[in-house]
This record gives structure tokens, sequence and C-alpha cells, in this order.
């Protein structure tokens, strides 16, 4: 089993992979012919966390970083780096200005309601659930599953996840079947209209049934699996909560609270992992002569990034248990007929929260979200004769959306009246790096293409998060190191900034008969559609934005 020991949690150590790969450098590449492709997103895994603990990987984490075709420096090119447009851009080759998927939430003024990135009022989910009903549906291109199904019919496509973002914006339009992890249930999915619950269901019936008899006879308890972490523990403040860093986490007290800490522990990893290999098997996926697909989102790294951040012992324990059940993973899907192509990434980073970066000697501190919005709208309605708050934030302060006193849209001229006003304000603050009304990122002609992603500047970044209708009025880039967030009992670190910390995230590619390759120059997620399309013979819908990286020697794709 993987261990990561105390040292590792307090220091990078990419330099303690790289001697181990270069001697294989010298070998000759030969590109895969996979009838399988396994796409792996870990959801918040940054390249800073990647390079922290890659080192001390020996599981499946350890394989792919040290026997594959290794980008540590990643992109997510856009400015908004949340869930939701992240996974947009892994399978697509688009960014999120393209896909229509620019955050997790947005905000109609014509109406005057908040939409989920995924909601669909047209469906309905096949087991009983609190949520709202999810689709394909706002989804506005196509995914490399759907560019495979187009010239090969009879190609599998399943997306499986613990989030259903992750599910259904990897899986695409055409998928037979997007499920996501629905804790003190099991997996679910949506159902069209015409459609039947049950037959939705039954390729992950025989799961939930097994997870339901587990949980009843024995329920899942976060203790350690490397006690090593341990030697992280500590106790901190954040706002005004008093907590300690450690486990086993205090006992749940109502059956909410047990439900969140589920979701929010390797638990979900764990079972998002045995459902995909689970439809490996059930599907004989990657054993018939056409290309297969399976697309695999790890939610846990996020839930539990954002409730206990990224560098206690909360993170060491979950990534060990992780770089374990990632081999076994392996393994399983390895039975395949065909050849496996494993591509892993994520669709943000994040960052710890601040007051432990704080304590390590870093200039990290909070906005407070609700008293900047405050005083915002409070100098607005001065400056501006309003008895109303004419800014919302529904998606948080860094997208703002211009109302009238019904929250919904403004007269054409109040509205630029107001836009004007706020923008300039907004750029006085003194924590704000840059701000932009939306018109005006949705006139900026896009830089070059093949220009690296670590060159594009801040507008340009913004600008791949605004799409018409579904992006705020005025879109706001905090200064590095200022955390747009107010700690809360379940919530103590974030991300979606367009700073590189946020950005930046490894991609992977791994097959059997690769040689070893650490390629360190930027690359961009949205590559990774188009190099898999390369790779299987599938042609690539223009325009895109991606393009294609050779995974054989030279630049032939």
């Amino acid at each position: 089993m993987s261990k990561l020991t105390p040292t590792a949690a307090l220091t990078a150590l990419a330099g303690v992979a790289l001697f181990a790969i270069q001697p294989a450098q010298a070998a000759e590449q030969v590109k895969p012919n996979p009838k399988l492709v396994v796409v792996i997103s870990i959801d918040q895994f940054s390249a800073n966390l990647f390079e922290q603990w890659r080192g001390q990987w020996k599981g499946g984490l350890g394989k792919l970083g040290r026997e594959g075709v290794v980008y540590p420096n990643g992109y997510q090119s856009h400015g908004m780096t949340e869930t939701c447009p992240g996974h947009s851009s892994l399978l697509t080759g688009a960014y999120p200005n393209r896909t229509g998927i620019v955050g997790n939430n947005w905000y109609d003024p014509e109406t005057g309601k908040k939409s989920y990135c995924l909601l669909d009022t047209s469906v309905t989910l096949a087991a009983p659930s609190d949520q709202d009903p999810v689709s394909d549906k706002n989804l506005l291109v196509d995914t490399y599953g759907d560019w495979l199904k187009a010239v090969s019919p009879k190609s599998r496509v399943y997306g499986v996840s613990g989030k259903d973002r992750g599910a259904i914006t990897m899986a695409g339009h055409k998928a037979d079947g997007a499920f996501w992890y629905q804790a003190g249930y099991g997996f679910n999915t949506f159902v069209r209209p015409g459609e039947d619950a049950a037959s939705k269901l039954k390729p992950v019936a025989a799961m939930n049934a097994r997870l339901a008899a587990e949980q009843k006879k024995k329920p899942f308890v976060w203790t350690y699996e490397n006690k090593a972490c341990a030697a992280l523990e500590k106790t901190w403040v954040t706002g005004d909560r008093t907590w300690d860093a450690k486990l086993p986490r205090p006992l749940p007290t109502n059956e909410a609270e047990t439900l969140r800490d589920l979701a929010a522990s390797p638990y979900t990893d764990a079972v998002t992992l045995e459902a995909a290999a689970a439809l490996r098997d059930e599907f004989g996926l990657g054993d018939g002569p056409q290309v297969d697909v399976l697309t695999v989102s790890l939610s846990a790294t996020d839930f539990i990034g954002h409730r206990y951040g990224t560098r206690g012992p909360e993170m060491c324990d979950h990534l060990s248990r992780l770089d374990a059940r990632l081999d076994t993973f392996l393994s399983r899907i390895g039975k395949a007929k065909g050849e496996v192509l494993v591509v892993l990434s994520a669709d943000h980073g994040g960052s710890d929260f601040p007051e432990r970066l704080h304590d390590e000697g870093y200039d990290v501190s909070r906005i407070a979200t609700s008293a900047w919005l405050k005083g915002l709208n409070a100098q607005l309605r001065t400056d501006l004769s309003l008895d109303f708050d004419p800014l919302i934030a529904p998606g948080g302060i860094d997208t703002l959306v211009i109302v009238g006193p019904d929250k919904k849209t403004l007269p054409a001229a109040e509205r630029a009246r107001v836009a004007s006003a706020a923008l300039a304000l907004v750029r006085s603050r003194g924590e704000v790096a840059e701000a932009y009304e939306i018109n005006d990122l949705l006139t900026t002609p896009p830089v070059a293409k093949g220009t690296p992603p670590d060159a594009i500047n801040v507008k340009e970044r913004l600008r791949r998060s605004a799409y018409p209708g579904r992006s705020g009025d005025i879109l706001v880039a905090f200064k590095p190191n200022l955390v747009p967030a107010t700690a809360a009992a379940t919530y103590v670190a974030t991300h979606g900034t367009p700073w590189d910390y946020d950005r930046r995230v490894p991609i992977l590619f791994w097959w059997k008969s690769a040689q070893a390759r650490e390629r360190i120059l930027p690359i961009e997620t949205v590559d990774i559609a188009p190099t898999i399309a390369a790779v299987t013979g599938v042609p690539v819908p223009a325009p895109i934005d991606g393009r294609c990286r050779p995974l054989g020697a030279g630049h032939d794709c």
C-alpha cells in the first residue's frame, strides 16, 4: 500500500521523480493503439498538489507519473476555474466560452432566476433526489465520445463521477450512460421523456444494492489508513471557528451531517472507481474491435480540499488511499482484451486555506464576500441615487450581475449607467487586479492560437470564461493570494481565480508499452481531446481551441 510521509507534506518533490524517468528518454516511443480510452479527472488536483506528493506514490498515481507521458505544466486556460467549466474543457477541445459552461451557476436577469450549469427541467432524475434535474442540454459542443460515435456507432461511452457535472460534461451528448454518486443512495442518472428510469439505472443497480448493504452493515468511518499522516495534525482558527485537523472527524449528530461527511471523504472516490471498473467488466469495454470510452471524475479531492484544505492530514491520507485504489483500478481495466490508454488531468487546481498558508509565511488573506458586495451596493446607491441594490453575485463575488429592484434586467440605458459606475468602482478597489464588463470581453479578439497558456494575460483568460446570457455583467480578478471566500463550518478553502495555482494542472498519458517522457513545456486541457482523437483515428470537428500533442516521437500526431 502506498504511504506518504509527513515530510512529503511539507516539501515539493517533483525532482525526486524526474531522475528515475530520465534514463528511458533514449528509447523509441511508439504511439498507443487503444481499444479502450479511460479519461480520469481528479477534481481540484492542482499541479502543486501533484508535485508535492508525486515522489511518494507507489501505486496507481505513481505508475502514471513514472511510466507515462507526463506534462506537469498543464493549464485550464480560462479565468473562472470552477468544476463545471473545467470539466467541460477536458474532452471537448473547447474553452468555456465555446462550451457555454462558464460557471457552476449563472443568473438569468430576464427571469430573475439562478440556474445550475446542467439544469434541465425537461428531464427527471432516475432515483429520488433533492437536487434539481440535470442533463447535457446546456453543453453546447460535442465531446470526444460524441466524435467517436459519429464514426463508430458501436462504440460504447460511459461516464461515472462523484458529481453530476463531472459525469455528464465528460461523457457528452451520446453517452450510453452517465452516473454520479448520491450519498445515501448510490449512483444516479437522468431520464429523458419516454425513457424508463429502471432501465437507465440498470447498469449500476447491482452496485447500488451492494453499497447500501455494506453501509448498513458497517458504515464507513474515516480513520487513518496511512498513520504517518497524523504528524500533520494541528488546531486551526478559520473565521470564527476553532477546529482540529485530525482523523477521525467528530461523529455527526444527524443524517444530513452523516451524508455530508461521507461525501467529503475517500469513500466517494473508492466507490466511483469501483463503479467505473464494474461498468468496464459488465459491458466488456475495450474487448471488441471498436474503441470504447470510460470517463471517471473523482470528486473527493475537491470536497476534502474545500472542507479541510490541501496540506493537512486529511489530504495526506486521502491521496495515499487514492494512490492505492487507482492501482487496483488500473489492474482491473487492464483485463480488457485491447490496449488501454489512460489519461489523467483535473478540472482546476486550488490552494490551501489562507490561515495555514499565512502560518507558513505567505501573504495570503481572505475577502469577506458579503461585506465586500454590501459595500459596493451602498456606494452605488449613494452615487447613482438608487433605492435598491443593483449588484448581486449568485456564483461568487468575482461574477457580478446588474439587476433592477425586481432582480431582473434594467432598461438598456439604465443598465449602461450602472455598469459604468460599478466597473469604475470595482476597479478602484485595492484588492482588485482587473475587472471587465461583459461586452468588452465578448468583443475582444482572441489571442493567436498556439499562444502558450502561461503567456496569456488576465483579460484573455476572462474572455475565455465569457458567454452571452450566461456570464455575469462584470467579471473580476482579485489580486493573487486574496481569497474571495468567507470561512464557514464546512468550507475553509476554495478555487476559481485566473491565477496559476487554480489554473495549472498535470496532464498524464499512460499505456502499458509507453516509454516514460517528462514534457515540461506547458500545454492545455483542451489539447486532450484532439490528442486522443489522433491516436484513435477519429476526425476532429472544426473549430476547436485545442490541438493534438504527439504521444510518439517528433511532431507526428
